[in-house]
């Protein structure tokens, strides 16, 4: 995943805050060849901020038994 727009290495500092910026970035603008975790995803569910229908669609995947 390529983001010009922020300092990575700045931001790796704080582990939880870059790690809810990756999957609020893989999740809005793709996954770049790579998959989620879904303990990560599960986690972090209440504080990533992501589009609506992509909540809902991620939320059935993630309840499903």
């Amino acid at each position: 995943m390529y983001n010009w727009s922020t300092d990575i290495k700045k931001l790796s500092r704080d582990k939880k805050g870059f790690n809810i910026w990756k999957l609020e970035q893989m999740i809005n603008f793709g996954l770049g060849g790579k998959k989620l975790k879904k303990r990560e995803l599960k986690k972090y569910w209440p504080i990533i901020k992501i589009d609506p229908l992509r909540r809902r669609f991620l939320s059935l995947l993630l309840n499903e038994k």
